[in-house]
């Protein structure tokens, strides 16, 4: 994606349509992409212009967030955790951003400071207070996602908000005036009990659930034994790499850690 327009003609724009955080989608799978001439059957409920997001193979996209509802043939509204696997990454990320830039939006309609009623600064990502010029940028909550080995093993948990018996790498935000690697130790500790060293920066990824950038690392178990903290994590255990339980999709980071980490066994024991 490209935010800067090319320099040629501009070809014809697709949009994205986004509503309460849901996604207009094919039903067959996928977004659907509105032409310009279908932005006609949604102007009346329009919460805002359309804005340019990036382009994806040289196609300018856009969101159009709407006010309410409306019906396209072939078409329902969907969540983003839906369209997992359904999308490349390119159109993923656009899905994703589309989705935070429209909450963010929503909910900075009115200073924080003041009260007062908040526009677009022109040229900018940026809404700008009518009445005490304070700016709001468009914000994103770091946090860390962790694999945790030792040996042929790797340590993976059962989150309490979890809806399917899925098992994945330890999470959690970053606080205020803690380093990402500091945050990797005490989430583990505050989890499941445990001390790690050796962290490893594995790679990072948009995760618009609502809106955090998650960096992953991977880290040797060092001590202690599990002891899962029953309110975050209600189990979790060691995991031969050969013999995991369900674990995240590779579009995910988590899954990404982890098919990593079987990788890395699988050389060794070649």
């Amino acid at each position: 994606m490209n935010p800067t327009e090319p320099k040629s003609v501009r070809p014809q724009g697709a949009y994205l349509l986004v509503y309460d955080q849901q996604l207009l989608c094919r039903e067959e799978g996928g977004l659907y992409l509105c032409s310009e001439s279908e932005l006609t059957a949604v102007q009346s409920v329009m919460g805002s212009k359309p804005q340019l997001l990036g382009y994806v193979r040289g196609r300018p996209h856009f969101l159009v967030s709407l006010s309410q509802p409306q019906s396209f043939a072939h078409a329902q509204w969907q969540g983003l955790r839906s369209q997992l696997g359904e999308l490349d990454d390119q159109l993923f990320a656009l899905a994703g951003q589309a989705l935070q830039l429209s909450r963010w939006r929503s909910e900075h309609r009115f200073c924080g400071r003041c009260g007062g009623p908040t526009q677009d600064v022109p040229g900018e990502r940026a809404t700008l207070c009518t009445q005490c010029d304070l700016r709001f940028y468009p914000r994103l909550s770091p946090c860390m996602i962790t694999l945790v080995t030792r040996g042929d093993h790797c340590l993976l948990a059962r989150h309490a908000r979890s809806k399917n018996p899925i098992f994945t790498a330890l999470a959690g935000f970053v606080e205020v005036g803690e380093r990402v690697e500091d945050t990797v130790h005490r989430e583990v500790k505050e989890e499941v009990g445990l001390e790690v060293e050796g962290l490893r920066y594995f790679g990072s990824q948009p995760w618009p659930f609502p809106g955090q950038l998650m960096l992953g690392f991977h880290a040797r178990y060092a001590a202690g034994a599990i002891r899962v903290d029953q309110t975050e994590i209600v189990e979790a255990d060691w995991w031969r790499y050969d013999r995991l339980p369900e674990v995240p999709p590779p579009e995910t980071l988590s899954g990404q850690l982890i098919a990593h980490f079987v990788a890395e066994q699988q050389n060794k024991n070649q």
